[in-house]
């Protein structure tokens, strides 16, 4: 099926249906997550929701279907990453699949996270089709029972694991990212800052109101000490006024 000589739209609608068949034919194992993989999830949909903020060409998607065409066949190439990363200046409309002919942008990076005990995809088989159909520029595989990080740029027709930086972090310079394994888990840098997650987010927060709130004690113990010194000294006066009457 070619993208050129097939209308977006009827496109959209076998597509639709290829999408329907793959999800009515996926085992229990896929609709089954080891702790480690539902973890990392999260943490890396919190940290490039904050990437996405300050650079909304950065589009993050979770465990969202993929359709391409593969040459001399019907059926579309089907993956689902954990997590995939798009870039694209426009909001990007993915209602049930992302289905790469009808779409402005392509898949940019994708991320996915290895449970041994608990296998839900054909990691080996997912890796050739990022490489050799999808041509993805970066992928990323984490195995959190065995604290394995790698992550892979496309050289030519072939990835290449990127090697840690000074930092002993992983750069994906277009996206002024770095990541690196940190208290066990993949943790995200944005140009140099680590991304806080939102219980270390409301955790400063609560800092920030304690000092605000120590800091205005303060002000109003001072401006009491103010009020009293200024009492004092007014009673003094009153004092010494009456001591200079009885003297006359």
């Amino acid at each position: 099926m070619s993208s050129t000589s097939v209308p977006r739209k009827l496109i959209d609608v076998s597509y639709a249906e290829y999408a329907r068949e793959y999800l009515r034919n996926l085992g229990m194992e896929h609709h089954m997550e080891a702790t480690g993989q539902a973890t990392q999830r999260k943490i890396t949909l919190e940290s490039l929701d904050l990437v996405h903020a300050r650079r909304p060409d950065v589009q993050i998607f979770n465990e969202l279907l993929v359709q391409y065409p593969r040459p001399g066949q019907k059926k579309p190439g089907q993956v689902v990453p954990d997590n995939m990363v798009v870039l694209h200046d426009e909001p990007i409309e993915a209602d049930g699949s992302f289905n790469v002919p009808t779409q402005d942008a392509e898949p940019f990076w994708m991320l996915e996270y290895v449970s041994k005990s608990n296998k839900r995809k054909d990691y080996d088989d997912n890796y050739d089709k990022y490489e050799k159909e999808l041509k993805v520029p970066y992928y990323l595989t984490f195995y959190p029972d065995e604290q394995e990080l790698t992550l892979y740029h496309l050289k030519g027709k072939r990835y290449v694991s990127v090697k840690p930086n000074a930092e002993g972090r992983y750069a994906i310079p277009e996206l002024d990212l770095e990541l690196a394994l940190l208290d066990r888990w993949v943790r995200y840098w944005y140009r140099g800052k680590l991304l806080p997650l939102p219980a270390e987010l409301q955790a400063d927060l609560d800092v920030a109101r304690l000092q605000a709130k120590e800091e205005r004690l303060r002000a109003e113990n001072a401006e009491q000490r103010a009020k009293n010194a200024e009492q004092r000294a007014k009673a003094l006066e009153r004092e010494l006024e009456e001591l200079r009457r009885r003297l006359k």
